[in-house]
């Protein structure tokens, strides 16, 4: 008798906590924190190369640097708009085979970027779990596809723009706190 009360009591309480889990939507917040993270990494370092070295790439096998940038935008269409529950209107590479200038570029990856906030901003524990009838997908799996494919590229860019001496978003030095009075 004891054993099933403390069996009981247990399930409850795994319960319980098993519910202010999912309320809380845990596993969305830390989703959505590292898509911000490699958001505005991202965009800093788009930002920080210079318009005459958008062409620049290390071997001729590779993508240019302002490939690689047109070619994340294009993604953050091509993977949320699945969890959106879209289509995308465009070609699968429509900014990298058509824009070349940095501000051309800059300015298509923030607006995919924007494009995928509303994706991110919406999803909760929930709805990460539904799987999307266009991709066979769950939100998350698609959401998170897109988390590690644009943090490979960002490890991609990172290379050209240390190849060109400029220090990448994420090796700024940090700065201080203020001082208090």
């Amino acid at each position: 008798m004891k054993r099933r009360l403390i069996l009981a009591t247990a399930m409850v309480l795994c319960t319980g906590f098993g519910q202010a889990f999912a309320q809380n939507d845990a596993l969305t917040a830390d989703v959505r924190t590292d898509y911000r993270s490699i958001r505005n990494y991202f965009i800093r370092a788009a930002e920080k190369m210079p318009e005459s070295e958008y062409g620049f790439k290390p071997t001729p096998e590779v993508r240019t640097f302002g490939q690689q940038i047109g070619h994340v935008a294009d993604d953050q269409y091509n993977l949320c708009a699945p969890a959106k529950g879209e289509t995308r209107k465009e070609t699968y590479r429509f900014i990298e085979t058509s824009f070349s200038t940095k501000a051309d570029l800059v300015s298509h990856l923030k607006a995919a970027f924007a494009y995928c906030d509303g994706a991110y901003d919406s999803l909760n524990d929930a709805s990460g779990a539904k799987q999307s009838a266009r991709s066979g997908k769950t939100n998350f799996e698609m959401l998170n596809w897109n988390l590690w494919h644009t943090w490979e590229h960002y490890g991609n860019i990172v290379v050209y723009l240390r190849m060109k001496g400029i220090v990448p978003p994420t090796s700024e030095p940090s700065k201080p706190a203020p001082a208090k009075k």
